[in-house]
Order: structure tokens, then C-alpha cells, then sequence
């Protein structure tokens, strides 16, 4: 009948903005094997497997290190609704969109926060967190690792020592960086971070993995509420006021992932398959050569951007190796040159939010896409595009970024 549509039949574009970005094809195939029941002993142990893998790929000893069933916002706001309680201060650092978000999910769960921000575009100097702490003593302090919004890869060493000086808990936000750059979780001692497969993981959005230390875990299992239909006669609850959402309960989800599989919500088969295999991806090509190609991608695009004439935004020394943002040319239409990528050679690159909205280009280069002839391909079809709307490229960037990879620099 016509009413039924079409079969799916997606065009194979290269996915180059700052996510989502092409699957791997291993990852695509690893879900599509059979649906196995929650508590089938073959799908506890993939579970177990999966907790062993991610901490591997959270640089972590963690015992509680698993996945949230949603996309990397799942994550967040799991993360923040089980820390956050009724009269909790937070200290969240903001330099883009999701330090926003941050902001926004606070303010939801009713929280009394207190914000150190520094201009998108740049970071905010942990002198100038420590401060904002000291002076606030907030009971939960949220950041933002790489912030695709704005391109910048936030520094985080010291983030726990501060943390633990003032007795308070601390959360990263690590959704674009998790499998692309170091994720250092026990060196930065931070207790909750969260990450998603959908950018340098390279999987499909739906899954976020989440590793939390026993310090955190501690103060989430006091804020402990079985659910009624689930309780059993040896049920202990906690001492501090419940977990404000059901699903995002990280208490009831942890008791899921334990030994006691105490049932939360039917976990999401296919996404674990997924995000298992995206895990084992990552530490098979170790950590380190995983890191270098991301940077190498990045780098090169960079190099074949400026090689054009175009102006890379952002510090240098602060940007994230895997999405670059290129300022749009004065005169040249922003939705035009996307256009022309997407239908004369099915590449998608990205726009940009808030105040950066029309001024840059965001191109991603992460995951499954952070390879050589990827970036060429980027590089050649963004000429292309820039020449047919008019503007005058100064010199070859696909030249530029071989040039760059061949003399084995980055």
C-alpha cells in the first residue's frame, strides 16, 4: 500500500560536521545479531564485558563504569539529577552551548548554582575555577571536557584535588571526547564523567557510557529508593532525599548492573552489542594510536583550511583535535556552501549555535572519519563549494593536508 512509505533507504553521505559521524561498519554489523532476554545469562555477561571494556576507554579502575540507556544527554542528566539533591549548591564552568545545559538542568532540578564562565572560544583557567570554588563551596562542581559548540577542549587536571579539598563532587561532561582524546578520569580524579558513542566512539547516538567513583557511588546509594513494584522484604533505602527522576535513578540503575540485577528497565540489547564492539574498536587500536589519528585529522584539516585562505577559529592550544571550526568568508553564504557539499558530493558539515551561528564552519574528523582520504575528500569538496560561491582560494588545501601527513607531522 502507499500509505506504507518506503523502505529505508538512507544516501550514503559522509558525515564530516561535529557529530553524528559515520558508524563503523563493525559496530553497524555488531547490532544487528539476535535479541537475547535481560537476564539471559549470555546477556549478563556482555553486560559484565561491557563494564570491563569502558573502563579501558575511561582510563579508569571504577568499579561502576557501564552505560545509560538514551543518548549522551541521558548520560548528563543522570548523572546531575542523582548529585544534585534539594538544597545542593553547583559551580558550573561555561565557555559554550552545553555549559549551558548544564545550567539548564540545574536550574530544572531547582538547584542553587553559581556559574565561572569565559567567552566562547576560549577556556576557563582552573586558577579562576578554584577561585569561584573557594569562594562558593558548592556541593557539586560541572564541566564541560570538549565543547563542540565552540570547539574548545576544556582543561581538567586538578578538577579532584580542588573537589576533595572542599568536599564536594565533580562531573564531566566528556560526550565528544570520549575515544578521541584522553579522558584521564582517575589522573583528573573527577568522580562522574559520561561520553556517548556518536562522535569519536564511532557508533550510533542512543547509548551513553558513564564511570563513577566510589565516592560518588557512596553519596548516590544514600539517596537509594527502591521501587515499590521491585521492593523486596530485605529493601534498604537510603538516608538523603530521593532521586527526582525514576529512569535517570543512577542508585536503581547501578543495582541493575550488579550482581543483584535488580530489575530498572529492559535494557536496550542492540545499543549495548553497539557500544560493546565501539569499545572494543578503541582499545584494540590503543589508546594512544587512537589519540595521534584524531589529532593528525584534525590538524591536517586545519592545515588544509588556512592553506585556502580560510581563518581557523579559536586558540590553538585549547581546540579539540577532532572538530575544527573554520570562519565563514565575509560575503559567502553559509547555508549556500553547505548546500552545495551535501547535494553535489553528500558530505554534511556543520553550522554553529548562539553566537557563533552563521560565522563558522564546524568539521568534524573523529571516529570511523578521522581518516586520511576522508579529510582529503573534505578538504577537496569544501574548495569546490567555496569557488562556486565566489571565493578566491588561495592555494590548494588538499595539497596542504597530504603535504601535512606526509611529512609525518602532528
Amino acid at each position: 500500500m502507499s500509505d506504507f512509505f518506503g523502505e529505508i533507504n538512507p544516501p550514503q553521505r559522509l558525515l564530516m560536521g561535529p557529530g553524528p559521524v559515520n558508524a563503523h561498519p563493525r559496530v553497524l554489523r555488531a547490532m544487528s545479531a539476535d535479541l537475547l532476554g535481560q537476564f539471559d545469562p549470555e546477556m549478563t555477561a556482555y553486560m559484565n564485558e561491557v563494564m570491563a571494556l569502558y573502563r579501558g576507554v575511561f582510563q579508569t579502575q571504577n568499579r561502576w563504569t557501564f552505560l545509560i540507556d538514551g543518548t549522551a544527554r541521558a548520560g548528563i542528566e543522570a548523572s546531575l539529577v542523582s548529585l544534585i539533591e534539594p538544597g545542593s549548591k553547583v559551580l558550573i564552568v561555561r565557555s559554550g552551548r552545553f555549559g549551558l545545559l548544564l545550567t539548564e538542568i540545574a536550574e530544572r532540578l531547582g538547584a542553587a548554582y553559581s556559574t565561572v564562565d569565559a567567552p566562547w572560544g576560549e577556556v576557563v583557567p582552573m586558577a579562576r575555577i578554584r577561585e569561584a570554588a573557594l569562594d562558593y563551596r558548592p556541593h557539586v562542581i560541572a564541566c564541560v571536557h570538549g565543547d563542540t559548540s565552540t570547539t574548545m577542549a576544556q582543561p581538567l587536571e586538578g578538577l579532584g584535588e580542588l573537589c576533595r579539598e572542599i568536599g564536594a563532587l565533580s562531573y564531566v561532561d566528556a560526550t565528544a571526547t570520549l575515544g578521541g582524546m584522553a579522558v584521564e578520569t582517575d589522573k583528573w580524579g573527577a568522580d562522574i564523567v559520561t561520553g556517548g558513542l556518536q562522535k569519536c566512539m564511532g557508533g550510533p547516538s542512543g547509548s551513553a557510557p558513564i564511570t563513577i567513583s566510589d565516592r560518588a557511588a557512596e553519596f548516590i546509594f544514600s539517596r537509594r529508593h527502591t521501587e515499590k513494584g521491585i521492593r523486596t522484604t530485605d529493601a534498604e533505602d537510603g538516608d538523603r532525599a530521593r532521586i527526582g527522576s525514576n529512569y535517570f535513578d543512577l542508585a536503581m540503575i547501578m543495582d541493575y548492573w550488579s550482581d543483584k540485577r535488580l530489575n530498572h528497565h529492559t535494557e536496550a540489547t542492540t545499543m549495548l552489542y553497539g557500544a560493546r564492539e565501539c569499545a572494543r574498536l578503541v582499545l584494540a587500536e590503543g589508546l594512544e594510536a587512537r589519540f595521534e589519528r584524531h589529532a593528525k585529522a584534525g590538524a591536517a584539516m586545519a592545515a588544509g583550511a588556512r592553506a585556502m585562505g580560510l581563518t581557523v577559529y579559536g586558540d590553538d592550544r585549547y581546540r579539540m583535535t577532532n572538530v575544527t571550526g573554520i570562519h565563514i568568508p565575509q560575503g559567502i553564504d553559509d547555508a549556500a556552501v553547505r548546500r552545495r557539499m551535501r547535494e553535489d558530493f553528500e558530505i554534511e558539515i556543520g553550522t554553529a549555535f548562539g553566537p557563533l551561528q552563521g560565522k563558522i564552519w564546524r568539521i568534524g574528523a573523529m571516529g570511523y572519519n578521522a581518516m586520511k582520504h576522508k579529510v582529503l575528500i573534505t578538504l577537496g569538496a569544501l574548495e569546490a563549494c567555496l569557488r562556486a560561491e565566489g571565493f578566491v582560494v588561495k592555494a590548494s588545501g588538499v595539497d596542504a593536508a597530504l603535504r601535512f601527513y606526509e611529512e609525518g607531522r602532528g
